[in-house]
């Protein structure tokens, strides 16, 4: 028998939406009967975008701008049912050349990201609703250069669990991804992408480089799952168990 879209009739925001995951997610939630509303720093990117997937709306604004997050959530019409962000990403650097200034900003922007959609997004999310924030699980290994991003690793869980106690009916969960093949990716790596995804597909179990669109099935799943909160999903092809 046909299966029933698990999302119809809801309303799934997300702040990142332009591409890779965020705009995986988007498709998801659409082939699940959502309406999309997707937002981002490009105009032209999100109206691309928009036209991909059928979006209901797109938003043009910096999320690590807290009145900008404030403002937009502010400006929804009705209430909505699921929030996904993806945007930002992780600073590398060894200490010898670390930007001091850059490295205060990667400290704050995603825990601040996280705090910010929650205060002004949660109130507008319907009970049994999620917030679904994404992190990483490459600081959990030490090496030179990822000091920061392990602070990050670590930090970002224990927001996600406390979130998720003062939002509550609300639910919140963390996606933590290892290596996925994005654009982001394609930008931190440059000419090394090729060898990294040939490193990664010859070593990890699953034998294939994680792809937006499994992430992308993670995240729906969360906000389908109302039993889902506080948690931290990783979502690596078991590249963390070697």
């Amino acid at each position: 028998m046909p299966i029933e879209p698990q999302l119809r009739g809801q309303t799934v925001v997300v702040i990142g939406g332009s591409a890779g995951i965020g705009l995986e997610t988007a498709r998801r939630a659409r082939e699940e009967g959502a309406d999309v509303i997707l937002a981002g720093r490009d105009p032209g990117r999100l109206e691309q975008a928009a036209a991909t997937v059928g979006a209901a709306g797109t938003a043009a604004f910096d999320a690590n701008d807290s009145a900008a997050v404030e403002a937009f959530f502010g400006g929804l019409e009705g209430p909505i049912d699921h929030v996904m962000v993806t945007a930002g990403g992780p600073y590398y650097a060894p200490l010898a050349e670390m930007d001091f200034d850059e490295g205060r900003r990667g400290l704050q922007q995603h825990p601040m990201l996280m705090v910010g959609v929650a205060r002004y997004g949660a109130p507008k999310v319907r009970p049994g609703g999620t917030l679904v924030f994404m992190g990483g699980t490459g600081g959990r290994s030490p090496s030179k250069g990822v000091g920061l991003v392990s602070a990050m690793t670590a930090a970002l869980p224990a927001l996600t669990a406390s979130l998720a106690l003062e939002v509550a009916p609300v639910r919140v969960n963390l996606i933590a991804a290892g290596f996925v093949d994005t654009p982001l990716s394609a930008s931190l790596l440059g000419e090394g992408l090729q060898a990294r995804r040939d490193e990664i597909a010859a070593t990890i179990p699953i034998g294939r480089v994680v792809g937006p669109e499994d992430v992308a099935a993670l995240a729906v799943h969360l906000m389908i799952n109302t039993a889902l909160t506080g948690a931290t999903f990783d979502i690596d092809g078991g590249q963390g168990l070697i």
